[in-house]
């Protein structure tokens, strides 16, 4: 990421690592937290509840992100664990997040996911629709509504997906760049990305589901 970042001209300490832990044990976490890492991803409320919830006392600075799709029922919990909320792509959600902060007093980091490559399985806003529901969450949350972020399509060139990201959260004033992975993350630095989520180079490959486990789900899901 350094060396990204250096080569970009932008200074290091403004792109953020979100270690990926989702499907990863409880120790994984644990090891990284002894290595330094403060800012993590998980996918499923549950699972980040299970792994995170008695660990913020020790470590002050750990920060949860929720990166995978949120049911509008697991709105609330989501409000209530998490540091940041990477999905919100629809007004449904909205709703419900808006509603949950409300009750509960507090509203996370939010950044808007964008269906960047207009792929139908993806969750994401639709970018013909991007617009017009950015500035209805601009309306909603105001400065909590930090960014954009997006999963280029598997199998082709993520520049000018990252290109397209970065000029609609600039058209927006949103200085916030959820984008790359762990196979090109250099390249979404270089297009301005202020964090980058990884998950299978710090923790290598993600354990198998089971069929019925709680690793058998959908990848982009949060039950």
């Amino acid at each position: 990421m350094r060396e990204a970042a250096l080569a970009a001209g932008r200074a290091p300490d403004a792109i953020e690592l979100v270690a990926v832990s989702k499907f990863q044990p409880r120790e994984a976490v644990l090891e990284a937290l002894a290595a330094g890492q403060t800012v993590f991803g998980e996918n499923r409320v549950q699972e980040a509840n299970g792994k995170f919830a008695d660990l913020r006392a020790d470590h002050p600075a750990l920060r949860l992100h929720l990166i995978g799709a949120i049911q509008t029922n697991k709105a609330g919990d989501a409000v209530r664990i998490a540091d940041r909320i990477e999905t919100l792509d629809r007004p449904r959600l909205a709703d419900a997040i808006e509603t949950a902060a409300g009750r509960q007093g507090r509203l996370p980091s939010l950044l808007v996911q964008v269906n960047i490559g207009e792929e139908p399985q993806k969750a994401g806003v639709a970018p013909v629709e991007a617009d017009a529901f950015i500035e209805d969450c601009q309306r909603r949350f105001g400065a909590a509504l930090a960014g954009l972020m997006a999963i280029p399509p598997n199998g082709l060139d993520p520049a000018p997906f990252f290109s397209r990201l970065a000029a609609m959260a600039a058209a927006h004033g949103l200085p916030e760049l959820s984008m790359g992975m762990s196979d090109d993350f250099p390249l979404a630095i270089r297009h301005g990305a202020t964090s980058v989520r990884v998950g299978s180079a710090i923790f290598g490959a993600r354990p198998e589901p089971t069929p019925g486990s709680a690793l058998h789900m959908p990848r982009n899901a949060i039950a």
